[in-house]
């Protein structure tokens, strides 16, 4: 078992990786399509990762980002998770399913405050992307076009196109949202 100290932030996992790689940051944003800020926020911890940056990261690297982040004890992770909320402020998500580079597929829990809009990066990764809504409602922006979805309710998009959520309703939003990675 990892001692406290040896216990690297998914930040600092990126620096490493990014350095060993040979990429500067600008190289980094010009890979992915993620802003310079979000990726210096990220590797400072300032800010955790949305899941489809996770996702692009694992592409550009060839490295599963997920196990990466999720290599440290169970505590850590735990509380990552919780910190999670705080740090992004209205949202939040839980891994289903297991990770690996052979894992074309990943479910996550989504949990988005009420009355809520997500602010910063719009989220886009390679694939397709599922959301059925469980709880409460969803407004979602998928390119141009714009879905209001209800309990029940789900939709099926290009996820290499810009994405975001917001939740408008007056009760916290439950998602379930399946990611196909190619």
């Amino acid at each position: 078992m990892a001692r406290k100290k040896d216990l690297k932030t998914f930040g600092q996992k990126l620096r490493s990786i990014r350095e060993t790689k040979g990429l500067s940051l600008e190289d980094l944003s010009l890979e992915t399509g993620y802003t310079l800020d979000l990726l210096d926020q990220v590797e400072k911890d300032e800010i955790s990762p949305p899941v489809s940056l996770v996702l692009q990261l694992g592409l550009t690297f060839h490295v599963d980002m997920e196990h990466v982040s999720l290599k440290d004890d169970k505590k850590a992770s735990r509380k990552r998770a919780l910190s999670h909320k705080k740090r992004v402020d209205s949202y939040s998500y839980e891994s289903l399913t297991s990770t690996g580079l052979d894992k074309h597929l990943r479910a996550y829990l989504v949990t988005i405050e009420p009355n809520t809009e997500h602010h910063g990066a719009e989220y886009h990764h390679e694939g397709e992307e599922f959301i059925y809504v469980l709880k409460g409602g969803l407004t979602i922006q998928v390119g141009e076009n714009i879905s209001t979805l209800s309990v029940g309710d789900n939709i099926h998009f290009n996820s290499a196109l810009h994405h975001l959520l917001s939740n408008p309703s007056e009760e916290t939003a439950e998602l379930l949202v399946v990611i196909y990675v190619p």
